[in-house]
């Protein structure tokens, strides 16, 4: 198909525990940090090949121009590693916010909240999109291990060791996944025979809120995080934009993103059942039990890129199979996925779905780059367009230009980062604002794996990295690859207990 596979060269958020008292400079100096994929820097040895395609991706590699040096912002000092300690702390407040849940939920598509952005909708849209980042930061790319494709981590410590333990969920099942279509890329795999799985990969997670969490935010909240792929040139020549029907009547989804979420096979041991039967089987347990104990159970699915769009896949099963659940979808340049009839039946199902973009990114654009929504204008001539691509749900666009840190410049990778997107809200005010005074994300997640910060800043491109590359010195002095925990070794009967 054509799909997604991204590098990792653009999703890693930091694995240390943000704390108010430390600075960032000692936060970057000190952490333990995990692996990005050696191959980001590959190129296409595919010739030269005259077609849009090829020439976008060709276009990743123009030169990054920094910004006129006006109206810089306090970041901008000689050295933010130093500067650090005079800046505002991290981590945002947490009001309480249960009197409003539903339309922060997106009851009202978010009307009224939007623009201008209100912080407790801001705080969300974050909180949710490192949910969807984690995924990336605890994904093994390394092609030598042969855990390769797997989680780094058990369900019980992924919070723990990425620092997102302080917002008050827990994982309980880990989804993995497998494709019948085949997808450059998308399925990595170790070079080693005695690999973990030659046939799945790990796709995401459920998790929960705790009590703390579920009083603040005023009802029992279910999060599902799906994980994008890994190449964003691959999307311009992976894409199939091959429709398919799904349900009934004319809805039509595309082939790849639901053959990622439905396919099993009796062979494998990770993927006997499908992604969407792993997902939809916890959800239904988490529901009834907590619905069990007289208590409000919403479901948030979030995801970036091909994440996106298995986020809306697991959202419109939810939707039809589970009665009176409020379904919200939170995604970050994601894909279009179905077609006019797959967008109206999420609409009646009661679906609310919130899309970020950024206005640079191309991937928001596929498939469908010219055949889409935007021919409705032109319905009386073209007739009935069943089989067009058409994006779901409300828009929050945003625009790499509004932010002084980053550099201007055709940079796919880095525009379509889900650390820039994150950045990018975290600054958003509001339609023609410019970027906040107040934001207080650390800037310096930006440059984790890509280099979109302006050079002022001394931010390393790219340093978000597994220390000696995950060799180790062993008992003989030599270097060699280190070995998991036990607990940390894959397996698919291993899941928390809620």
């Amino acid at each position: 198909m054509a799909e997604i596979a991204f590098k990792s060269i653009h999703h890693h958020p930091l694995i240390t525990v943000h704390s108010d008292k430390i600075a960032p400079r000692r936060i970057w100096a000190c952490q333990t940090i995990t692996a990005v994929d050696p191959r980001q820097e590959k190129k296409s040895n595919s010739g030269l090949h005259l077609n849009l395609p090829q020439s976008l991706t060709n276009l990743l590699h123009l030169h990054l121009n920094n910004p006129p040096h006006t109206d810089r912002h306090q970041y901008t000092d000689r050295n933010l590693l130093i500067t650090g300690e005079k800046m505002t702390p991290t981590i945002s407040p947490k009001e309480e916010i249960a009197a409003k849940w539903r339309e922060i939920h997106g009851s009202t598509d978010w009307e009224n909240i939007l623009d201008p952005l209100h912080p407790w909708l801001r705080r969300e849209i974050v909180k949710y999109g490192e949910f969807a980042q984690a995924t990336y930061d605890a994904f093994d790319f390394d092609s030598f291990s042969k855990y390769c494709g797997s989680c780094r981590y058990n369900t019980h410590r992924l919070f723990e060791k990425l620092g997102l333990h302080k917002n008050g969920y827990k994982v309980t099942k880990y989804i993995y996944a497998m494709t019948h279509v085949e997808l450059p890329r998308w399925l990595e795999r170790s070079f080693l025979p005695d690999t973990w799985s030659k046939d799945s990969n790990w796709m995401g997670y459920v998790a929960v809120s705790d009590d703390e969490e579920s009083r603040r935010i005023g009802r029992r909240d279910i999060v599902v995080a799906w994980r994008g792929t890994v190449a964003p040139s691959e999307w311009l020549e992976d894409i199939q934009g091959k429709l398919e029907p799904i349900g009934e009547g004319d809805v039509e989804v595309e082939h790849g993103f639901r053959s990622i979420y439905t396919s099993k096979s009796e062979t494998t041991r990770y993927n006997k059942s499908s992604a969407s039967e792993q997902v939809m089987k916890e959800v239904r347990k988490i529901v009834s039990l907590y619905r069990q104990r007289g208590e409000e159970v919403s479901l948030t699915i979030t995801g970036h890129s091909l994440g996106g769009a298995l986020a809306l896949l697991n959202a419109y099963e939810a939707a039809a199979s589970i009665p009176d659940l409020p379904v919200s979808v939170l995604s970050f340049g994601g894909p279009r996925v179905g077609n006019v009839a797959f967008s109206d039946e999420l609409h009646r199902m009661g679906v609310k779905t919130l899309r970020v973009v950024a206005k640079q990114d191309l991937v928001p654009k596929m498939p469908g780059i010219i055949l889409n929504e935007g021919l409705e204008k032109f319905k009386q001539i073209t007739g009935a367009l069943d089989h067009v691509y058409t994006h779901v749900g409300v828009e929050l666009k945003l625009d790499t230009w509004t932010s002084h840190y980053l550099k201007r410049g055709f940079n796919l990778p880095g525009v379509h980062s889900l650390e820039t997107y994150l950045h990018l809200v975290d600054g958003y005010s509001g339609k023609g604002s410019s970027f906040r005074s107040g934001a207080r994300r650390d800037v310096a997640l930006v440059n984790k794996a890509c280099g979109m910060l302006i050079d002022e800043l001394r931010i390393p491109e790219c340093w978000y990295q597994h220390a000696n590359k995950g060799l180790v010195c062993n008992a003989y002095g030599r270097w060699v690859q280190a070995q998991r925990d036990i607990e940390d070794i894959p397996s698919p009967c291993r899941d928390a207990p809620i």
